[in-house]
This record gives C-alpha cells, structure tokens and sequence, in this order.
C-alpha cells in the first residue's frame, strides 16, 4: 500500500514511527516495551507471559477484564498481546472511525492496570492450559531443546509449567514497574494519520500515565556454541521424525548480506520448485520444508527443518546436503538467481495489501534494533544482489563451524548420530 513513515521521539523518552496510508478504512497499533523473559530470575521464568495476561485486564476505567474487552470489541475492534524472550508487545486494530477511543482504551490498560488477584489467579489457570498446548507442538518442543542446548535463552514448555507456581502477583507487579516506563517503550501505528491525528496521538502518548525515567533495555549476550552431538529428544508417540539444522556466525549480517541470504533461502526450500524442497517433493520423500534466518543482538542463524519418514529422512538430507554443496562450491547458473528474484518480488508486492501488512513489514526490525527498513528500497536491494554476494554469505555461515542438529521422534539416538554424520562435512 501507498504510504510515508515518519519516526517521533517524544519528550517522555518513547518512541515510535507513524506510517500514514492515505485513505486506510483501519488503524493499528504495535506498543513494545523491552520486558521478555531474559529480565527475571530463571526461576521466575513466566513472569512477562503472566503480566501481558492480566495487564489488558481490569484497570483505573473498568474494573474487570471482561468490561475492558467489551469497550474495546463493541465495534469489531481486536486486541491481544504477545511475549517473548526480548519483548513485549501489545497490539490492536480497529475501524478508522473509532481510532482514538480503542487507542485511548489501549493505553490506559497499558498505564493504569490493576492486577487484581482473582485475574491473576485466572489468567494462570489459561496460561497454563496454553503451555500445555504449546507441548504438543513438536516443532517448537525440538527447536527450544536445541536453543538451550546451543546456549541461547530459552525453556521448554514443560520446564515453563514446572516454574510457574513460583510466581507470585507481587512478582510481576515488580516486573511491571520495572519494565513499563517511558524510556522503554517503542510503538508503531499505521493508518490514515493526518497532521491533526498526528498531534492527537503524539498528545496521547505524551500524557500516559508511566514515569519517565529510564532507558531502553539492551538485548542480551548469547554466544551459540559447537554441538558435538545432535539432540536427540525421544518421542514414542510421534510417527515420523521431526528435525532441525542451525548454523551461525559470531556476527550480524549486513543488509546486502541479510538480502543475498533471504534470496538464496528462497532458491532452496521456498517453493515446490525449489532446488531441495523441490527435488524432495519430486522423489515423493517429504510434505514440506522450511527454512530461515534469525538473529540474535551478536549472531546471526541460519536453519532448515522438517518432519519426514525415519525411511525417507536420509534421503531428504542427501538432498540438502547435495544442494548445499553446490551453493558453497559456487555452482548457481544465473537464470536461477533470476528466477528466484522474479519470485521474490512478487511475494514482497503481495506482503503489504493491508494496513497490517505494511506495519509488520516495519515493526520487527523497529522493535529489535530501532532500524527503519525502506519499504520503497526492497524491490531495488531484491534487484542487486549478485552471485558472488550469495555465495560468499552462505559460506560465511558456514566458515566458523558452529552448528548443531536435532532430532525429535522415536528413531533412537544411533540413528539421530547416523543423521548427524552424514551431514557433518558441510562445516569441514
């Protein structure tokens, strides 16, 4: 969508961006504050998740969680929060007509929550029936194991629900004070934001009801680490076998490096014509595939997963493999990077059709590191990128030798070894 972005820093230390669509029939509001899980004491692990719970609850307005949700939905309004290691973030959406009554109730559920007990006591019974649900994700059951076992922050769900009766009320009423001021919070709204609805919002923010002292917290260190083996977690009850390569880098990548490995990630696994996906999907050997990039504040992932048959798995990583080592021995013809950049446009015009669409295309990068990604400059960056920039980033991912591998199913640890090995000589 047609639009113009605009970052304000206001008085209070907040800050944020103002991405005006001319004529959006919606508006919606992002607001991060830096309060995930790397803040508490590890014992205290579900503290954040529980105060995102309770904090959209009752407050100075409405003296239950059920009256604030009513306000805020009567008109098709939404609203939800998430938490993760690094972040919180609250989040709404509504029509144009009502934008400033839903972001008056946001923020005030955000500046003046009251906690009540019998919320919190609530909202930890559905907090608790959430991680129960989430343990049944083996994708991210494997993907937390390996995180921990690569020394990045991270608990399992099953570990999470352990901790969680040592959370108190007071616990993340601390929390909240800690975390919630001024200084801390960034936020995106995307929307038809005129000059008089600019100063309306500006006004808004400036008069919450949070201190303002204090300053953005950082990210934290994680240093991955070299896996000698891979992490086997047994399953009895899962047919087939669910797996996950990471490799990294003790450093970020730079955009045109992010935009070369965005691209080649495309050419390997994004389509049912992909070289690996597409060849998998050839030999009848696997549903699907993904894969991806991540970054941490001094690191930077680069994975590939899937679930597939214990027969079928050595073939699908002979695939990988094989198409890997093509990419580190150079062998790209350029009608396949042209293909791949045809693709990548295209999907890049399809992310932003919606006011949403276009304030995520922003937010992530915002919230993580304060940067202002170009929406207009993607289809040129897409444009430039050169085979030798492809190849010398996938090798850079590969260079240092830091990785690991992981299997969840009931295959055994000597055949998640077996699949371990025959993958190893991609890092020698």
């Amino acid at each position: 969508m047609k639009h113009t972005v605009t970052e304000i820093t206001l008085a209070t230390g907040a800050k944020g961006l103002l991405i005006h669509v001319p004529q959006a029939s919606v508006m919606t509001f992002d607001i991060n504050f830096r309060a995930g899980e790397y803040l508490v004491d590890p014992l205290i692990w579900e503290v954040p998740h529980l105060m995102e719970h309770v904090l959209l609850g009752a407050n100075d307005l409405h003296p239950r969680a059920r009256d604030f949700q009513a306000e805020l939905e009567k008109n098709g309004a939404y609203s939800n929060a998430t938490t993760g290691v690094y972040d919180i973030t609250y989040e709404a959406e509504c029509a144009d007509f009502e934008w400033k009554r839903v972001l008056e109730l946001l923020l005030v559920a955000i500046s003046k929550p009251l906690f009540l007990e019998e919320e919190f006591a609530a909202e930890y019974g559905n907090v608790k029936e959430e991680m129960a649900a989430r343990s049944n994700n083996h994708f991210r059951r494997l993907s937390l194991e390996m995180r921990q076992a690569l020394g990045l922050i991270a608990k399992t769900d099953a570990e999470r629900l352990e901790l969680m009766s040592n959370v108190k009320i007071a616990d993340v009423r601390e929390h909240y004070q800690r975390t919630h001021h001024a200084g801390n919070m960034r936020f995106v709204i995307a929307g038809n934001i005129t000059s008089s609805r600019r100063e309306a919002i500006e006004k808004l923010f400036t008069s919450m009801a949070l201190p303002e002292q204090g300053e953005r917290f950082a990210l934290p260190a994680e240093t991955p680490q070299f896996l000698e083996k891979p992490v086997y977690v047994s399953n009895d009850t899962v047919e087939n076998l669910y797996f996950y390569i990471d490799t990294f880098m003790n450093q970020r990548l730079t955009d045109p490096e992010t935009d070369a490995l965005n691209l080649l990630n495309t050419m390997l696994t994004e389509t049912l014509y992909s070289k690996i996906l597409g060849t998998a999907r050839e030999r009848g050997l696997v549903y699907g595939m993904s894969s991806g990039l991540s970054q941490t504040r001094d690191a930077s992932n680069w994975w590939f997963g899937a679930q597939v048959s214990e027969k079928n798995a050595p073939a699908l990583l002979y695939i990988v493999t094989k198409e890997l080592e093509k990419v580190l021995a150079g062998k790209i013809k350029q009608s396949e990077i042209a293909a791949t950049k045809q693709y990548a446009l295209g999907r890049f015009q399809r992310s932003a059709q919606t006011v949403g669409g276009t304030a995520a295309g922003y937010a992530s990068r915002y919230f993580f590191d304060e940067v202002i990604d170009s929406y207009y400059d993607v289809p040129a960056r897409i444009k430039a990128v050169t085979k030798e920039e492809i190849i010398t980033v996938a090798k850079a991912m590969f260079d240092q030798k830091i990785w690991g591998f992981g299997v969840l199913g009931n295959c055994g640890d000597d055949f998640a070894a077996d699949l371990h090995t025959q993958i190893k000589d991609l890092w020698k």
